[in-house]
This record gives C-alpha cells, sequence and structure tokens, in this order.
C-alpha cells in the first residue's frame, strides 16, 4: 500500500496542511505500531496500521478547520465520512472503516442523534483490533498542537467532553491496550 501516493493525490508536498496531516499521522501510526506490537496476543496486521493510521485524518482537506490551515466547506466533525468516502474512490474499504470509526472513540446513533450531528444515523464504532488501536493511538496527538503529545489524563478529559459513554470506550480500549 503506498499511502503517500494517496495523501500526495489530496494534499500538495511542502504546504502546512500537508505537514500537519502527515506528522499528525506519522505520531499516530508509530503509537499504534508500538501498541500492536506489545500485544502481540492480538495478531494485528502491523502493515495496514501503519497505512491506515497515515490515511486516518485525509478527509480534512475538505473541512472547515482554518486553525489547522483546513479551508474546505464540511464540518470539521464529518472528516472521518469525507475520508470514508475518499478511499472508497480508490477501492480501498478496509481503510475507509479506519476513517470513520476513529472520530473520538468512536460515535454512536445516540451520540449522533441527541447532539444532532451532520451526520449519518448509525453507529461508527471501531470494531476491529486495528479500528481499535488507531483510534486509541489518536487520541493523544493533536493537529493543532504537533510536538505535543498528551498525557493519559488529558486524553481522557478531551473525551469526556463529549460524554461519559465515550470515555467508557476509551477506558476499555486503554485496558486492552497497557
Amino acid at each position: 500500500m503506498d499511502y503517500n501516493r494517496i495523501i500526495e493525490k489530496y494534499y500538495t508536498p511542502g504546504t502546512e496542511l500537508y505537514n500537519i496531516l502527515v506528522v499528525h499521522s506519522r505520531a499516530v501510526a508509530d503509537r499504534a505500531l508500538q501498541i500492536a506490537a506489545a500485544h502481540p496476543e492480538y495478531g494485528a496486521d502491523l502493515e495496514f496500521i501503519e497505512a491506515a493510521a497515515m490515511l486516518h485524518d485525509i478527509g480534512i482537506v475538505r473541512c472547515d478547520a482554518p486553525g489547522i490551515c483546513c479551508h474546505g466547506t464540511e464540518p470539521y466533525i464529518r472528516h472521518g465520512m469525507i475520508g470514508a468516502a475518499m478511499l472508497r474512490e480508490e477501492g480501498l474499504e478496509r481503510y475507509a472503516r479506519v476513517c470513520e470509526r476513529h472520530t473520538g472513540a468512536g460515535i454512536t446513533v445516540h451520540d449522533i442523534e441527541s447532539r444532532n450531528l451532520p451526520l449519518p444515523h448509525r453507529d461508527f464504532l471501531p470494531e476491529t483490533i486495528e479500528e481499535q488501536i488507531i483510534c486509541y493511538a489518536d487520541k493523544f496527538y493533536s493537529k493543532s498542537h504537533l510536538d505535543r503529545t498528551k498525557t493519559l489524563e488529558q486524553a481522557e478529559k478531551s473525551i469526556a467532553r463529549f460524554g461519559d459513554d465515550g470515555l467508557q470506550r476509551f477506558i476499555k480500549m486503554e485496558k486492552m491496550f497497557r
């Protein structure tokens, strides 16, 4: 899988947005690979984890998030859905699922309906071990502070802002991946 080819199809190397995406995604990929290596009992696909982690935020390019150099038209909460659609156009269904399931600690239909989120009314929860590892690893890195790694407490606090259900899912992943 040549994830750089796909990234460079949508992002121009050398731009600030390209740098934000690649630096963030590399940090997530490295942490996800460390988690998978520390837990061989899960039998995670390391090659898939690296490529999927590098592509998990591909959809930010079409979002309106000027703080991270994104000047698209879509709400940021949709970046996972957008990225999934982009990767499905590339014929990459397994990778698309990571995009749409990594936001927060996953998003339930209840979250979507109760918060009136602009997303299809269905669950977007990480299911496979690879989806869970990437989702978990992503919570430690921000695209607005590329030089920082969140502590576990900071990651939990960030997740908790969106409700206890997501925090409980994150804590469950935390117990799996210690």
